[in-house]
């Protein structure tokens, strides 16, 4: 049903529930570099990534209502679930036992899904959300996965309250919108970060009000207790007590990065202060279409590179050290068939 190929677009079938999009645009996320070089051992190739996918309706099924020819629309990490289970009856598709990725997995009907990087998507209009018309296609791509990955966490763990101090640690693709999404709650927020260098860009373009180095003794013993959360968008594995030193008592750290080796916490540092530490994985479909509206109305929007198809290798690369200021945007709708036929010649 999902064509990872321009040239099979004649063939796919579209059934009475879906929408099929012509995909203009489609960041590129880190957990794809993962998949195409198997770090997670559970590759299906051939593959096709892209997970924040941004276009236009080509065509909708009999039974779709909420969209039609030619709305903006976006498609993020995930294209199906069971639809019937208590987490899906409460909207949190994203928590259901059968969800389906939108790449690297056998969907229900025994097919293989294909992601972003192809020149069109057949999804269940279930986990299609309406993109607003004043946010960019190619800047909002990333809401998809980075958005909806850090708008979870801080509503369901009561982080986006006027007036709160929340911390966010690591200023990659995840944390510079955690920044602008905490800003647009009203936070004072402060990023700890290894990298001193990003202390500018962090309070003058992205509009951080505080920012601590993580390696420096000093910074951090000055923001002891001082923080209400922290969303922790680091992949890395870094002592986790002075980090959960920076909190108040009754704080909370809510992880939505992936280290690759079991966290060392020292219970004392949880117990002591009555302090939580959580996981978030992205979220639901009706989260994801409010953390787009919200985005639209307080103008928050990714960073980005755009790059055509054919710089996608190299894009790679780079992303591979972390040589992106913060995310890549792949402008599928101008460059793939470029692409397609300097490969085909």
């Amino acid at each position: 049903r999902r064509s990872p190929d321009m040239h099979l677009t004649n063939h796919i079938s579209t059934g009475d529930d879906d929408v099929v999009i012509k995909i203009l645009y489609c960041g590129i996320c880190h957990s794809d570099l993962h998949s195409i070089k198997n770090d997670w051992k559970n590759a299906k190739y051939p593959m096709v990534p892209g997970h924040e996918i941004t276009g236009e309706v080509n065509e909708v099924g009999k039974n779709v209502t909420k969209f039609k020819t030619g709305d903006r629309v976006g498609v993020g990490c995930m294209v199906n679930s069971c639809q019937s289970c208590e987490s899906c009856n409460k909207g949190f598709e994203n928590l259901c036992l059968g969800i389906i990725p939108t790449y690297n997995l056998v969907d229900l009907d025994g097919t293989i899904t294909y992601g972003g990087y192809s020149s069109m998507v057949v999804v269940h209009e279930r986990f299609v959300v309406r993109f607003p018309d004043t946010i960019p296609l190619e800047k909002g791509a990333p809401l998809l996965c980075a958005g909806i990955t850090v708008y979870s966490p801080m509503k369901y763990h009561g982080l986006n309250i006027p007036g709160m101090h929340l911390g966010v640690l690591g200023l990659g693709g995840l944390g510079h919108v955690a920044v602008k999404f905490g800003k647009a709650f009203g936070m004072k927020v402060t990023v700890i970060s290894s990298s001193p260098g990003k202390k500018q860009e962090a309070l003058e373009r992205l509009g951080a009000d505080a920012f601590i180095v993580g390696k420096n003794d000093e910074e951090m013993k000055a923001a002891m207790s001082t923080m209400d959360g922290i969303i922790n968008t680091v992949s890395a594995n870094i002592p986790m007590a002075p980090l959960l030193g920076l909190l108040k008592p009754n704080g909370k750290m809510i992880m939505v990065g992936l280290p690759e080796k079991p966290m060392e916490i020292p219970p004392f540092a949880l117990v002591a202060t009555n302090k939580t530490l959580a996981g978030s994985l992205i979220g639901g479909m009706r989260d994801t279409q409010e953390m787009l509206d919200l985005a639209a109305k307080h103008n928050v929007t990714a960073d980005i590179e755009v790059i055509g198809a054919e710089y996608v290798n190299t894009a790679m690369e780079r992303l591979a050290k972390a040589d992106v200021r913060y995310r890549f945007v792949i402008d599928i709708g101008n460059t793939l068939d470029k692409a397609a036929a300097t490969t085909t010649e």
